[in-house]
């Protein structure tokens, strides 16, 4: 987690995510060299998509983002994508046993307040989607459509989509993960500032144990939750034991967590 916000509970999320982006790319490291960003509607803003184009951005670090965002679909945008030929659509993704799933590019510009001249023109990819026996969907349309936003023209639109589709259940699991096992979801007290510490804390927490597994847990427990690690490696029971002028300690856990556990603390950088 680069970057978290906590808000009152009656903010929408297309509110100015422009804050928490910035906050999110300033603490890349300087090491990575190629900067991405994609997301749901939410992020269809136009102070964060300007941002995101220009690469001689203030208040960040310059240079190209690549960025993949799903567009809200306005009516000017719904009108255009129903005019595109027929031959211009073509399937994607592995194929679904009830769906026909395809895509295709569409010449929309939008009207927009902000819109610099100079600024180069971004990529608009339609998706089309149909029940497989003509069935209607649940709200009585026979046809879905959606659209994806991008400033990647070199990629084709099959690998934009699947690349723009991968975020899906992503922040939602972390956020699983913050709220029901790292005590997120828990408010600490009445006042709004103590509850965004408390927030940060356990968002604080998520980062070390993701940095631990990577540094130094095996690598079968790198999709482990903090749950899961509680009772194989922070919460072993154990009993000290006297014996021979020493003081021993006996774990109550298998050999192999506990060669687990040595070896993490050998290859953690802690202080000697």
């Amino acid at each position: 987690m680069l970057a978290d916000q906590f808000r009152d509970g009656n903010v929408p999320a297309l509110m100015e995510p422009l804050a928490v982006a910035r906050r999110a790319f300033a603490a890349v490291p300087s090491t990575v060299s190629e900067l991405y960003f994609r997301g749901d509607s939410a992020c269809h803003e136009s102070d964060l998509v300007n941002w995101l184009r220009n690469e001689q951005r203030e208040g960040g670090r310059r240079g190209r983002i690549g960025f993949a965002l799903s567009a809200r679909l306005s009516e000017a945008l719904h009108t255009t994508i129903q005019a595109v030929p027929e031959a211009a659509w073509a399937p994607y993704g592995e194929p679904h046993p009830a769906e026909v799933r395809e895509c295709a590019e569409v010449p929309f510009v939008p009207r927009e307040k902000t819109e610099k001249k100079d600024a180069q023109p971004l990529r608009y990819v339609a998706i089309r989607i149909r029940n497989l026996q003509g069935e209607l969907f649940e709200d009585g349309s026979r046809v879905r459509h959606f659209a994806v936003l991008s400033n990647l023209w070199e990629w084709k639109a099959t690998r934009l989509i699947e690349w723009h589709r991968e975020k899906a259940g992503t922040i939602e699991l972390v956020h699983d993960v913050i709220k029901n096992e790292l005590g997120g979801g828990v408010l600490a007290a009445k006042y709004f500032g103590a509850n965004a510490a408390w927030r940060r804390l356990a968002v604080i927490a998520h980062n070390v144990l993701a940095a631990l597994k990577r540094l130094a847990l095996p690598p079968e427990l790198l999709t482990a939750r903090p749950k899961r690690l509680r009772f194989l490696i922070f919460n072993a029971p154990g009993r000290l034991v006297r014996h021979a002028r020493s003081l021993l300690l006996r774990l109550a856990a298998l050999t192999e967590w506990i060669t687990a556990y040595r070896e993490g603390l050998r290859l953690l950088p802690l202080p000697s």
